[in-house]
């Protein structure tokens, strides 16, 4: 069964000189922290960031991260991180692919998974809240628009 993608989201980066090694490739842990910036360059997007969440009365941490390192990044590289939301009623699932933003090489597949949490009581919630799944669609409306 295909998965179902409700949208997509481009964030362009350039590798800078700390996030890499002495052969010029990118330590393998700062993949995560691209993953991070395009995530919250979606949710500002989407209208419904960490600081919203967290006023609306909720954390959402990551459950669960896949990475799968298929060609290496290097310094001064432009990237470019494609974010796909592929689930928003049960959680926030977010599959990513990394391109080289010049050649579109691929050179990285991740996805994330986070639930939304309570913040006065700390239950994991098993259905996401009414807001963020009213601001997802809001957000599929206009794109559709």
């Amino acid at each position: 069964m295909a998965k179902t993608i409700y949208c997509r989201h481009n964030t362009e980066l350039t590798v800078p000189f700390f996030d890499v090694d002495s052969m010029h490739i990118v330590w393998h842990g700062h993949y995560v922290k691209y993953l991070e910036l395009a995530r919250c360059a979606f949710l500002d997007a989407l209208g419904y960031n960490y600081t919203t969440m967290r006023a609306h009365g909720h954390g959402w941490p990551v459950v669960q991260m896949q990475l799968k390192y298929v060609q290496a990044a290097r310094f001064g590289q432009p990237i470019r991180v494609e974010v796909q939301l592929v689930e928003y009623e049960s959680c926030l699932k977010l599959d990513y692919v990394i391109y080289d933003s010049h050649s579109g090489r691929k050179l990285t597949r991740a996805s994330t998974t986070q639930v939304a949490v309570r913040l006065d009581n700390g239950e994991m919630q098993f259905q996401t809240p009414d807001s963020w799944q009213q601001a997802v669609k809001h957000y599929l409306a206009a794109q559709a628009a």
